[in-house]
Protein backbone atom coordinates (compact mmCIF):
# COMPACT_ATOMS: atom_id res chain seq x y z
CA UNK A 1 0.00 0.00 0.00
CA UNK A 2 1.53 3.29 -0.99
CA UNK A 3 0.94 5.47 1.82
CA UNK A 4 -0.58 8.85 1.45
CA UNK A 5 0.55 10.59 4.16
CA UNK A 6 4.26 10.20 3.52
CA UNK A 7 3.61 11.68 0.10
CA UNK A 8 6.26 9.91 -2.12
CA UNK A 9 6.09 8.18 -6.28
CA UNK A 10 8.26 5.74 -6.77
CA UNK A 11 9.82 6.02 -10.51
CA UNK A 12 9.47 2.53 -11.50
CA UNK A 13 11.68 2.93 -14.74
CA UNK A 14 14.63 4.16 -13.00
CA UNK A 15 14.18 2.71 -9.39
CA UNK A 16 14.13 6.55 -8.23
CA UNK A 17 12.00 7.82 -5.45
CA UNK A 18 10.82 11.26 -6.33
CA UNK A 19 9.54 12.94 -3.11
CA UNK A 20 6.83 15.47 -2.84
CA UNK A 21 5.81 17.42 0.29
CA UNK A 22 3.10 16.19 2.64
CA UNK A 23 -0.45 17.62 1.93
CA UNK A 24 -0.80 18.92 5.17
CA UNK A 25 2.21 21.33 4.98
CA UNK A 26 1.28 22.76 1.34
CA UNK A 27 -2.38 23.20 2.51
CA UNK A 28 -0.96 25.51 5.07
CA UNK A 29 1.38 27.47 3.12
CA UNK A 30 -1.48 28.04 0.41
CA UNK A 31 -3.33 29.38 3.80
CA UNK A 32 -0.75 31.43 5.08
CA UNK A 33 0.49 32.88 1.28
CA UNK A 34 -3.25 33.99 1.04
CA UNK A 35 -3.49 36.11 4.16
CA UNK A 36 -0.27 37.35 4.09
CA UNK A 37 -0.83 38.71 0.26
CA UNK A 38 -4.44 39.91 1.29
CA UNK A 39 -2.92 41.91 4.27
CA UNK A 40 -0.30 43.48 1.94
CA UNK A 41 -3.25 44.68 -0.23
CA UNK A 42 -5.03 45.78 2.34
CA UNK A 43 -2.05 47.86 3.58
CA UNK A 44 -0.37 49.47 0.52
CA UNK A 45 -3.32 49.11 -1.99
CA UNK A 46 -6.06 49.71 -0.03
CA UNK A 47 -8.04 46.41 -1.23
CA UNK A 48 -10.14 45.48 1.67
CA UNK A 49 -11.64 41.78 2.07
CA UNK A 50 -15.03 41.03 3.94
CA UNK A 51 -14.28 37.96 6.79
CA UNK A 52 -16.55 35.76 4.36
CA UNK A 53 -14.50 36.72 1.42
CA UNK A 54 -11.04 36.58 3.45
CA UNK A 55 -12.07 33.35 4.54
CA UNK A 56 -12.98 31.77 1.20
CA UNK A 57 -10.18 33.28 -0.44
CA UNK A 58 -7.76 31.44 2.50
CA UNK A 59 -9.74 28.34 1.79
CA UNK A 60 -9.49 27.79 -1.95
CA UNK A 61 -5.99 28.90 -1.80
CA UNK A 62 -5.24 25.95 0.52
CA UNK A 63 -7.27 23.51 -1.72
CA UNK A 64 -5.13 24.81 -4.95
CA UNK A 65 -2.34 24.38 -3.32
CA UNK A 66 -2.43 20.50 -3.32
CA UNK A 67 -4.37 20.61 -6.92
CA UNK A 68 -1.09 20.24 -8.44
CA UNK A 69 -0.85 16.55 -6.99
CA UNK A 70 -3.53 15.44 -8.01
CA UNK A 71 -0.87 14.10 -10.75
CA UNK A 72 0.06 11.68 -8.04
CA UNK A 73 -2.58 8.19 -8.79
CA UNK A 74 -2.84 5.36 -6.49
CA UNK A 75 -4.69 1.88 -6.52
CA UNK A 76 -8.53 2.85 -7.99
CA UNK A 77 -9.98 -0.56 -7.49
CA UNK A 78 -9.05 -0.76 -3.94
CA UNK A 79 -8.89 2.86 -2.72
CA UNK A 80 -5.70 2.58 -1.81
CA UNK A 81 -2.53 5.44 -2.06
CA UNK A 82 -2.11 8.22 -4.02
CA UNK A 83 -1.54 11.93 -3.16
CA UNK A 84 -3.53 13.75 -0.31
CA UNK A 85 -5.69 15.73 -2.53
CA UNK A 86 -6.07 12.32 -4.56
CA UNK A 87 -7.87 10.89 -1.37
CA UNK A 88 -10.26 13.57 -1.17
CA UNK A 89 -13.36 11.97 -2.31
CA UNK A 90 -12.39 8.15 -2.32
CA UNK A 91 -12.65 6.28 -5.14
CA UNK A 92 -14.44 9.17 -7.52
CA UNK A 93 -10.54 11.30 -6.92
CA UNK A 94 -8.46 8.46 -7.28
CA UNK A 95 -9.93 7.59 -10.37
CA UNK A 96 -9.44 11.34 -11.40
CA UNK A 97 -5.91 11.70 -10.55
CA UNK A 98 -5.65 8.08 -12.44
CA UNK A 99 -6.26 10.26 -15.67
CA UNK A 100 -4.67 13.34 -15.16
CA UNK A 101 -1.68 11.64 -14.43
CA UNK A 102 -1.88 9.88 -18.07
CA UNK A 103 -2.57 12.90 -19.30
CA UNK A 104 0.41 14.94 -17.35
CA UNK A 105 2.69 11.49 -18.87
CA UNK A 106 1.36 11.44 -22.20
CA UNK A 107 2.49 15.56 -22.37
CA UNK A 108 6.17 14.85 -21.08
CA UNK A 109 6.31 11.69 -23.62
CA UNK A 110 5.25 14.43 -26.69
CA UNK A 111 7.34 17.11 -25.55
CA UNK A 112 10.71 15.37 -24.09
CA UNK A 113 14.08 16.43 -25.25
CA UNK A 114 16.33 13.32 -26.36
CA UNK A 115 18.24 14.37 -22.56
CA UNK A 116 14.96 13.74 -20.60
CA UNK A 117 14.48 10.47 -19.18
CA UNK A 118 11.85 8.26 -20.36
CA UNK A 119 9.34 7.89 -17.61
CA UNK A 120 6.46 5.60 -16.84
CA UNK A 121 4.48 7.99 -14.45
CA UNK A 122 3.64 11.79 -15.01
CA UNK A 123 4.44 12.53 -11.17
CA UNK A 124 5.42 16.31 -10.96
CA UNK A 125 5.52 17.23 -15.00
CA UNK A 126 2.67 19.25 -16.31
CA UNK A 127 1.10 19.91 -12.89
CA UNK A 128 4.04 21.22 -11.22
CA UNK A 129 4.39 23.79 -14.56
CA UNK A 130 3.43 27.19 -14.78
CA UNK A 131 1.32 26.74 -17.67
CA UNK A 132 -0.65 24.87 -15.67
CA UNK A 133 -1.50 27.04 -12.84
CA UNK A 134 -2.41 29.73 -15.34
CA UNK A 135 -4.37 27.03 -16.83
CA UNK A 136 -6.12 26.41 -13.71
CA UNK A 137 -6.58 30.04 -12.45
CA UNK A 138 -8.40 31.10 -15.42
CA UNK A 139 -10.44 28.35 -16.05
CA UNK A 140 -11.91 28.39 -12.55
CA UNK A 141 -12.56 32.58 -13.37
CA UNK A 142 -13.83 31.62 -17.02
CA UNK A 143 -15.93 28.89 -15.61
CA UNK A 144 -17.43 31.47 -12.59
CA UNK A 145 -18.34 34.04 -15.44
CA UNK A 146 -19.48 32.23 -17.99
CA UNK A 147 -21.57 29.63 -16.15
CA UNK A 148 -22.30 31.17 -13.13
CA UNK A 149 -23.58 30.03 -9.88
CA UNK A 150 -23.56 26.25 -10.91
CA UNK A 151 -19.51 26.80 -11.72
CA UNK A 152 -19.39 28.66 -8.64
CA UNK A 153 -20.81 26.12 -6.48
CA UNK A 154 -18.94 23.43 -7.80
CA UNK A 155 -15.21 25.12 -7.66
CA UNK A 156 -16.16 25.85 -3.80
CA UNK A 157 -17.40 22.45 -3.34
CA UNK A 158 -14.07 20.58 -4.63
CA UNK A 159 -11.40 23.30 -3.46
CA UNK A 160 -12.89 23.16 0.00
CA UNK A 161 -12.95 19.57 0.00
CA UNK A 162 -9.44 19.57 -0.98
CA UNK A 163 -8.19 22.21 1.84
CA UNK A 164 -10.48 20.30 4.69
CA UNK A 165 -8.57 17.19 3.58
CA UNK A 166 -4.88 19.15 3.72
CA UNK A 167 -5.61 21.27 6.84
CA UNK A 168 -7.11 18.58 9.28
CA UNK A 169 -5.31 15.55 7.75
CA UNK A 170 -6.09 13.30 10.91
CA UNK A 171 -9.45 14.24 11.09
CA UNK A 172 -10.08 14.00 7.25
CA UNK A 173 -8.98 10.23 7.68
CA UNK A 174 -10.93 9.09 11.12
CA UNK A 175 -13.86 10.58 9.02
CA UNK A 176 -13.35 9.08 5.64
CA UNK A 177 -14.48 10.89 2.94
CA UNK A 178 -17.69 10.84 3.01
CA UNK A 179 -18.67 12.73 5.83
CA UNK A 180 -15.44 15.06 4.40
CA UNK A 181 -18.06 15.13 1.27
CA UNK A 182 -20.63 16.69 3.44
CA UNK A 183 -19.19 19.00 5.39
CA UNK A 184 -17.34 20.69 2.12
CA UNK A 185 -21.07 20.59 0.59
CA UNK A 186 -22.84 22.80 3.35
CA UNK A 187 -20.16 24.98 3.50
CA UNK A 188 -20.07 25.58 -0.11
CA UNK A 189 -23.78 26.21 0.04
CA UNK A 190 -23.45 28.24 2.98
CA UNK A 191 -20.36 30.77 1.34
CA UNK A 192 -22.54 31.42 -1.36
CA UNK A 193 -25.50 32.89 0.06
CA UNK A 194 -22.73 35.50 1.63
CA UNK A 195 -21.32 36.24 -0.95
CA UNK A 196 -21.87 39.65 -2.81
CA UNK A 197 -23.48 38.98 -6.31
CA UNK A 198 -22.72 39.58 -9.56
CA UNK A 199 -19.07 40.21 -10.03
CA UNK A 200 -17.99 37.26 -11.44
CA UNK A 201 -16.02 35.81 -8.70
CA UNK A 202 -12.74 36.64 -9.90
CA UNK A 203 -10.91 36.01 -6.65
CA UNK A 204 -11.74 32.32 -7.15
CA UNK A 205 -9.35 31.85 -10.37
CA UNK A 206 -6.70 34.01 -8.40
CA UNK A 207 -6.91 32.25 -5.40
CA UNK A 208 -6.95 28.69 -7.15
CA UNK A 209 -3.98 29.79 -9.47
CA UNK A 210 -1.65 31.57 -6.59
CA UNK A 211 -2.06 28.30 -4.42
CA UNK A 212 -1.14 25.79 -7.62
CA UNK A 213 1.65 28.25 -7.41
CA UNK A 214 2.54 28.12 -3.47
CA UNK A 215 2.78 24.19 -4.41
CA UNK A 216 4.90 24.39 -7.02
CA UNK A 217 7.38 26.51 -4.93
CA UNK A 218 7.14 24.35 -1.84
CA UNK A 219 8.23 21.68 -3.72
CA UNK A 220 11.10 23.75 -5.18
CA UNK A 221 12.27 23.24 -1.55
CA UNK A 222 13.16 19.48 -2.35
CA UNK A 223 16.30 18.30 -4.01
CA UNK A 224 13.75 17.32 -6.80
CA UNK A 225 12.17 20.41 -7.73
CA UNK A 226 10.06 20.93 -10.08
CA UNK A 227 9.95 21.81 -13.89
CA UNK A 228 8.98 24.90 -13.16
CA UNK A 229 10.37 26.92 -16.65
CA UNK A 230 8.32 24.07 -19.11
CA UNK A 231 8.18 24.55 -21.45
CA UNK A 232 11.20 26.57 -22.04
CA UNK A 233 14.26 24.59 -23.37
CA UNK A 234 16.77 24.68 -20.24
CA UNK A 235 19.46 23.02 -21.95
CA UNK A 236 20.39 20.74 -24.67
CA UNK A 237 18.01 18.30 -25.44
CA UNK A 238 16.20 19.33 -22.15
CA UNK A 239 13.05 20.23 -21.73
CA UNK A 240 11.87 18.53 -18.48
CA UNK A 241 14.83 20.05 -16.13
CA UNK A 242 13.53 20.36 -12.43
CA UNK A 243 15.16 23.36 -10.41
CA UNK A 244 15.10 22.20 -6.24
CA UNK A 245 17.78 22.78 -3.66
CA UNK A 246 20.88 20.91 -3.04
CA UNK A 247 20.81 18.15 -0.95
CA UNK A 248 22.65 19.55 1.80
CA UNK A 249 20.05 22.39 1.77
CA UNK A 250 16.84 20.23 0.76
CA UNK A 251 14.01 19.98 3.16
CA UNK A 252 13.20 16.55 3.92
CA UNK A 253 9.88 15.24 2.75
CA UNK A 254 8.26 14.63 6.50
CA UNK A 255 11.40 15.21 8.30
CA UNK A 256 11.57 17.59 11.45
CA UNK A 257 12.05 20.79 9.58
CA UNK A 258 8.96 20.34 7.22
CA UNK A 259 6.84 18.52 10.45
CA UNK A 260 7.69 21.09 12.96
CA UNK A 261 9.37 24.33 11.57
CA UNK A 262 7.53 24.89 8.35
CA UNK A 263 4.19 23.66 9.52
CA UNK A 264 4.57 25.58 12.92
CA UNK A 265 5.30 28.69 11.02
CA UNK A 266 2.35 28.51 8.23
CA UNK A 267 -0.01 28.40 11.48
CA UNK A 268 1.76 31.65 13.60
CA UNK A 269 1.82 33.08 10.08
CA UNK A 270 -1.83 32.92 9.24
CA UNK A 271 -3.08 32.82 12.95
CA UNK A 272 -1.33 36.09 13.63
CA UNK A 273 -2.19 37.47 10.05
CA UNK A 274 -5.72 36.44 10.05
CA UNK A 275 -6.37 38.12 13.80
CA UNK A 276 -4.91 41.42 12.90
CA UNK A 277 -7.02 41.71 9.65
CA UNK A 278 -10.16 40.90 11.68
CA UNK A 279 -9.34 42.78 14.67
CA UNK A 280 -11.39 45.85 13.73
CA UNK A 281 -14.02 44.66 11.51
CA UNK A 282 -15.18 41.95 14.61
CA UNK A 283 -14.72 45.03 16.93
CA UNK A 284 -17.11 47.25 14.49
CA UNK A 285 -19.45 44.47 13.95
CA UNK A 286 -19.80 44.15 18.11
CA UNK A 287 -19.93 48.09 18.48
CA UNK A 288 -17.12 47.91 20.58
CA UNK A 289 -15.09 50.83 20.94
CA UNK A 290 -11.58 50.70 22.24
Amino acid sequence: MISSSLGYFANVSTGRTEHTMMGPSHALSGAAGWLVGSLALQQFAGIHQTPVQLAVGTAMCAGGALLPDMDMSGRVTTNQGGATVARTFGVVSLFLAECIEKLSLGIYAATRGSRDRRRDNGHRTFTHTLPFTAVAGYGAFALCLHFGKPAVLGILFFTFAMALRGLFEKWAHRAGWVIVTLVAAAGTVGTYETLPAGRGYPILGVALGVGALIHILGDMLTSHGCPVLWPIPTGRGRMWRCFGLPDSMAVTVGGKVEVYVLRTAFWVVSVATAGWMLYQPLLQRFNIKV
